[in-house]
C-alpha cells in the first residue's frame, strides 16, 4: 500500500518489560511509508473459571455494560443490565465524565471529566465509588484504553493544535506521557489489543478518518491503514477480548453500507465485513456479540446481536447522547458502594417551565405567540408555550460557550401571509414553535456542520466555537463536518452528493444539537431533494414539538378554516387596462324625448393578493443587541 503523505511519529514505548527498547523507541523517528504487513496476532482462548460459568450466555445481569450518556446538558455514568434493560446512574454532577474504559482485571473504570474545569483522566473503584485523578494538564485528556498488564494507559490529547494518541505509565505517575503520534493530522480514540503489542486508533493523514493499528514490536513501519477507506468516515475502533478481531463503525455518505464492519488481523489484506448497523461498537465477553447504538430522527438507541446478525438486545431507548460505550466482564456486589447509590437517586431537574399569562378574548384552547427580547429575526416571536425554553437555552449556550449564539436568528415564528421557499409550505417556524440560527457563522468559522443519516433521511448534527479556547470550554473535534458550499465547486461528484468532508477544524466546540435536544428542541430532516437544494437541508432548523404533529401545533395558533388550501386565483396584471370613460348620451332622440342620460357604471376592480414578504437570504448578526460577539471576535485561529 503507498502513502502518499510523509510525516513523523516518535516512537512510544515497548510494554513488555524489553527495557532496552525503550531508549532506542524514544529516540526514533521515521517516515510515515508503507509498512509490511502485520504479522498475525497470536489468538488468546478464554479460559473460563469453571464449568458452569463457561455455559453462562453472555448477555446475563453479571455482564452488565457501562455506558456515558448525556442528560440536562451533562454526562454521567450509567451502568445499563440487558436483562432488564434499567439504567443506574453511578456518577452525577454539573459537570461531564465520559469514555468509560474498564481495566482488563474489571475493578477499575478510567474515563475522562472536565469536573476540574479542564478535561483530564480520572479512574473510579468499581468496589468503593472513590474518584482519582490521573492527569492535571490544561490540554482536553480523554479516551483512555488499558494495556493487558495494567502498566499504562493510552489516551487522546490534543497536542498543538490536534488530537494526538499518548501513553501514560501508571507505575510511575510523575513521568511525562509519551507521544505515541505526532502528526499535523488528527489521531484519537486509541484502543489497546488484548496482546499488548498493538494500539488501534483513528487517523485523517490520508484525507479521509480511517482506522490504524500501531504495532509497538517495531520501529520502522510500525503504523498500517487497515480500513483504506477513502469514501467514508471511519471511527470507534474496538478489539475482541481475544485480540482475534477489530470492529469499527464506517459511514459512507449517501449509500446503504454504513455501520459496524470487523477486520481480522491475521488476513490483514482481507477487507472488513460489515456486521451490522450502528456506532460505538462494543464487545461482550466472550467476543460472540456487540453491543451498539443506532441513531434515530430525535432519539438514540442502545442494541446488540451476533456476528451473524442475531438480535440479542432489542432496540432500547437511551437517556440521552451517548458518549462512550463498554460491554467488559464486570463483577459488582449486590449491594452497590454508597457512592453509586448517592448518583443513582438523584433526580434531574426540568431544564426549564412554561409561564403562560392568560390573554383575554382568545377562544378556548388557542394559544398565541409573544415577543423575543433582544433577539434579531424578521419575526422575533415564538409560541408562548415555547419562548422559555428558548431563553433558558439561550442563557445556557452563552455560559457553556462564551457569546450569545441565538442572538441573531435567520428565522422564528413566520405568519402564514409569509410564504417559504418551495417543499416548506407545511415548516415548523409556521407553528412558532421553531427557530433558525444564523448559517453566516459557518462562513464565519464559528460553526461547523455534521451530517448524519438515518435510514433514508438526513439530519445534521451543529457545532459551536467556543470563544475561550483554553480547554476550559468544549471539546475538540474528532468527526470531519459536512462542507455544504463544496456543491459550489464546479465539481459535479459534490454536487450530487450535496458537498463533501472537510478537515477537521481546529479549536474547542460544543455540540450545541446535543445541548438544544437536553432543552426539548430537536433537529428535523433535510428534505428529500437537499443535495441539489439549499434550502432544502434545513441544517439550521430546531423545534420544540412536545409529541404534536404539525397540523395540531397549527390548530394552536389558527382555526381550521384558516388551514384550508385555497382556491388557486390569477393576480391581477402587472400593467391593467384603463377602464374606458363612457361617452356621453346626445340630447333626447325623437322616439325617447325623456330617456335619462345613463349613469357610468364604475367596474369592479379586483383586489390584489397580498403580496409575499421577502425573506433575508442571510439575516447579518445584530449590531444593536448587547453584547455583539461574532463581529468583534479575530478569525478562528488554530488551538
Amino acid at each position: 500500500m503507498s502513502m502518499s503523505i510523509q510525516t513523523r511519529f516518535r516512537v512510544a514505548l515497548s510494554i513488555l518489560g524489553l527495557t532496552a527498547f525503550f531508549s532506542a523507541a524514544l529516540l526514533g523517528c521515521e517516515q510515515f511509508t508503507s509498512p509490511s504487513p502485520i504479522p498475525p496476532t497470536p489468538t488468546v482462548p478464554v479460559q473460563p473459571s469453571d464449568t458452569a460459568e463457561a455455559t453462562v450466555p453472555a448477555s446475563t445481569p453479571k455482564d452488565e455494560m457501562i455506558l456515558s450518556v448525556e442528560e440536562n446538558g451533562y454526562a454521567h455514568l450509567f451502568l445499563f443490565a440487558p436483562s432488564t434493560s434499567a439504567f443506574t446512574r453511578i456518577t452525577s454532577g454539573q459537570w461531564s465524565d465520559i469514555t468509560p474504559a474498564l481495566s482488563p482485571d474489571g475493578k477499575t473504570v478510567a474515563f475522562a471529566s472536565n469536573r476540574s474545569g479542564h478535561w483530564d483522566l480520572y479512574t473510579l473503584d468499581m468496589a468503593t465509588g472513590q474518584v482519582a485523578q490521573l492527569t492535571n494538564t490544561p490540554e482536553y485528556d480523554s479516551s483512555p484504553t488499558w494495556s493487558p498488564d495494567l502498566a499504562w494507559i493510552a489516551y487522546e490529547t490534543y497536542h498543538d493544535g490536534s488530537l494526538d494518541i499518548v501513553i501514560l505509565s501508571l507505575n510511575d505517575p510523575g513521568s511525562e506521557p509519551i507521544l505515541l503520534t505526532d502528526d499535523s493530522g488528527s489521531e484519537h480514540s486509541p484502543a489497546w489489543a488484548p496482546n499488548g503489542r498493538e494500539i488501534a486508533f483513528v487517523s485523517d493523514l490520508d484525507g479521509s478518518a480511517d482506522i490504524w493499528v500501531a504495532d509497538l514490536n517495531k520501529t520502522d513501519n510500525r503504523f498500517t491503514n487497515v480500513s483504506n477507506s477513502p469514501q467514508a468516515s471511519d471511527s470507534h475502533p474496538a478489539w475482541s477480548p481475544d485480540g482475534s478481531r477489530l470492529a469499527w463503525s464506517s459511514t459512507f455518505q449517501g449509500t446503504d453500507y454504513d455501520g459496524i464492519y470487523v477486520w481480522d488481523p491475521a488476513q490483514p489484506e482481507k477487507p472488513a465485513a460489515w456486521a451490522g448497523s450502528g456506532d460505538w461498537p462494543a464487545w461482550n465477553s466472550l467476543g460472540d456479540e456487540i453491543v451498539t447504538m443506532v441513531n434515530a430522527a430525535s432519539e438514540e438507541l442502545l442494541t446488540a446481536y451476533t456476528l451473524h446478525g442475531q438480535p440479542v438486545l432489542l432496540p432500547t431507548s437511551l437517556p440521552g447522547h451517548l458518549r462512550g460505550l463498554s460491554w467488559p466482564k464486570l463483577e459488582l456486589s449486590d449491594a452497590l458502594p454508597q457512592a453509586f447509590q448517592s448518583a443513582a437517586a438523584e433526580t434531574p431537574e426540568a431544564l426549564a417551565r412554561s409561564a403562560v399569562t392568560p390573554e383575554p378574548g382568545l377562544p378556548a384552547k388557542r394559544w398565541y405567540v409573544v415577543p423575543l427580547e433582544n433577539v434579531d429575526a424578521p419575526y422575533p416571536e415564538l409560541h408562548v408555550l415555547a419562548d422559555e425554553s428558548f431563553s433558558a437555552l439561550r442563557k445556557r449556550v452563552i455560559a457553556d460557550i462564551g457569546w450569545d449564539a441565538l442572538a441573531s436568528l435567520e428565522n422564528a415564528y413566520i405568519p402564514l401571509t409569509t410564504a417559504l421557499d418551495p417543499g416548506l409550505q407545511q415548516d415548523w417556524l409556521y407553528t412558532g414553535r421553531a427557530f433558525a440560527i444564523n448559517s453566516l457563522m459557518v462562513n464565519a468559522g464559528w460553526m461547523a456542520v455534521q451530517r448524519e443519516d438515518v435510514g433514508d433521511q438526513t439530519y445534521w448534527r451543529i457545532y459551536l466555537r467556543a470563544k475561550d479556547q483554553d480547554g476550559t470550554q468544549g471539546e475538540p473535534l474528532e468527526s470531519p463536518p459536512w462542507d455544504l458550499n463544496a456543491r459550489y465547486a464546479l465539481d459535479p461528484k459534490k454536487y450530487e452528493a450535496g458537498g463533501d468532508y472537510t478537515a477537521v477544524p481546529s479549536g474547542y466546540w460544543i455540540d450545541f444539537t446535543s445541548l438544544a435536544s437536553a432543552y426539548g428542541w430537536n433537529r428535523l430532516p433535510a428534505l428529500p431533494n437537499w443535495r441539489n437544494y439549499f434550502s432544502g437541508t434545513r441544517f439550521t432548523e430546531f423545534a420544540l414539538t412536545d409529541g404534536l404533529d404539525w397540523y395540531s401545533a397549527m390548530l394552536q395558533l389558527y382555526p381550521a378554516e384558516a388551514l384550508l388550501t385555497p382556491t388557486a386565483v390569477l393576480p391581477p396584471t402587472a400593467t391593467p387596462s384603463k377602464t374606458p370613460i363612457p361617452s356621453k348620451t346626445p340630447g333626447p332622440s325623437p322616439t325617447a324625448s325623456n330617456t335619462p342620460l345613463p349613469t357610468a357604471t364604475r367596474t369592479a376592480t379586483s383586489t390584489p393578493l397580498p403580496t409575499n414578504t421577502p425573506l433575508p437570504t442571510n439575516t447579518s448578526l445584530p449590531t444593536s443587541t448587547p453584547p455583539t460577539i461574532i463581529p468583534t471576535f479575530p478569525s478562528p485561529t488554530p488551538g
